[in-house]
């Protein structure tokens, strides 16, 4: 049982009744082995005293947290597919287990799992998931935390000693449990589910204890003015969401709507990417035969995804409101941008309009130079006083051609910000951490042929060392 005096559970979720999740009972596993524990947000909601074993009890057998939920929640949600609509969906390989506060700034969060079993909503398949998948999400989530995007956090991951057949993986392969923590599960799709099942006293009931609950500073006395606000706060979010992915190289993968939360955090992560290098047409999934979802592809998907929850507000705000609402994505999603790239350049900001000189010099320069992503980020970290170390970089010889001297005159404007430190040791290593598909390959083969896990957290330990090279804490 937790311990800690600043543990704070919640059951805010059941507030909205029994028309938006299930009941449902945790699978029962035949073996509990502790792979992952994190706890440095274990300490940020109050779970940090908690034992090994506490901690399996909870997370791998999920004896309920006291003060939160009895019972798991599955939740109710429907969703567009690659754009074709799907009204069978909602958590069928997970559910709400518990809901608690951040001690540090207060804000309600979710401890999700995924591979707990099956639900109503599992539609005959085992609601397992494989180790490989849940180490996946591991290295997907610590790395984009690392580089500035406000990510879900991957909390716990427990093998489960079951074989799973799978099509995409060699089978049977090993089998676990996922617990991550969310700043919130109610996604675009659960807005869908009910303009698709015409309950409007619902969508209405959403709506209002969506904005009490994560966004107050929206509410509006007038109905429609309360449903136009929060359309442009959602749009606002996702747009920092979605220029936080670009500047960080990453690619998602499969941005369904019921893949994209209405607080603006990424999570729930399947066949993800990094960039090698810049390449607008670049995919995660293999499936994704026509890019859809391609990197260059993803602010449309993101604007495309808030079209739909516009048309779930119909039954509550003007349609002309509504559209009103939407541009506020395309200005929000330029200013995100630009502050992404100061932030992960280390550079003192001097107003949108010059940062996003700054920010357009240099996507123009990876667009046609080819050079390295992420080592052109990790070598100009700092501006230009990081020129001593850009000159001994694997990729010096793109900084000495033509179209560097652009991106070289724009750095020569901007000073570095207050808090880098351009001398971490970090910074003297050659080349950045990076994660690449070929090193998450090799960060498992090891476990797959000798459960040998010293590569995996060797990995962990390095993307933590570049978040403290970058920043202490980076975005929540």
């Amino acid at each position: 049982m937790p311990t800690s005096a600043a543990y704070r559970a919640a059951t805010r979720h059941q507030e909205l009744g029994s028309d938006f999740y299930d009941i449902v009972r945790p699978a029962q596993f035949p073996r509990h082995i502790l792979r992952y524990r994190n706890q440095r947000w274990a300490e940020r909601v109050g779970l940090g005293s908690l034992s090994d074993e506490e901690w399996i009890d909870h997370f791998g057998r999920f004896t309920p947290l006291p003060g939160s939920f009895e019972q798991p929640l599955a939740l109710r949600y429907h969703g567009h597919q690659f754009r074709t609509y799907n009204p069978h969906l909602g958590d069928g390989r997970g559910f709400l287990f518990a809901q608690l506060h951040d001690v540090q700034d207060g804000r309600l969060l979710d401890l999700g799992t995924k591979g707990s079993g099956q639900t109503p909503w599992s539609r005959h398949a085992d609601g397992r998931l494989t180790l490989k998948g849940g180490v996946r999400e591991i290295l997907a989530t610590e790395m984009l935390e690392a580089l500035g995007v406000e990510t879900s956090k991957s909390f716990s991951l427990i093998e489960t000693g079951e074989e799973l057949e799978r099509g995409d993986e060699p089978s049977p392969t090993r089998s676990s449990v996922l617990v991550r923590l969310s700043h919130s599960h109610i996604r675009i799709g659960t807005f869908q589910r009910l303009l698709y099942l015409d309950e409007t006293d619902n969508l209405r009931k959403l709506l209002d204890y969506t904005i009490r609950t994560y966004m107050p500073d929206v509410w509006r006395e007038d109905g429609g003015d309360r449903a136009t606000a929060f359309l442009e706060e959602v749009c606002r979010r996702v747009a920092r969401m979605g220029a936080q992915w670009m500047a960080a190289g990453f690619v998602h993968g499969v941005l369904n709507t019921d893949n994209i939360n209405v607080t603006g955090e990424s999570f729930d992560y399947g066949p993800w990417r990094f960039l090698p290098v810049y390449e607008p047409g670049f995919t995660a999934a293999y499936f994704d035969e026509t890019g859809l979802y391609a990197f260059g592809r993803q602010p449309d998907t993101l604007l495309w995804n808030l079209f739909r929850l516009a048309e779930c507000l119909l039954p509550l705000a003007q349609q002309s409101s509504l559209e009103q609402a939407l541009t506020t994505f395309e200005p929000a999603l330029h200013r995100e941008f630009a502050r992404a790239i100061m932030r992960r350049l280390g550079l003192r900001s001097k107003g949108f309009e010059q940062d996003g000189v700054l920010a357009k010099a240099l996507w123009t320069f990876l667009h046609e130079s080819k050079a390295p992503f992420e080592q052109t980020f990790f070598d100009w970290y700092g501006g230009l006083p990081s020129a001593h170390r850009a000159e001994n970089s694997p990729s010096a010889d793109f900084y000495t051609q033509p179209f560097f001297e652009p991106l070289r005159a724009a750095l020569g404007t901007f000073d570095s910000a207050p808090e880098v430190r351009i001398d971490h040791p970090y910074f003297a290593r050659p080349t950045p951490c990076t994660m690449l598909i070929d090193e998450v390959e090799a960060l498992w083969a090891p476990i797959a042929a000798d459960d040998d896990w010293s590569a995996f957290e060797s990995k962990i330990a390095e993307i933590r060392s570049m978040a403290g090279a970058y920043r202490a804490d980076p975005a929540k």
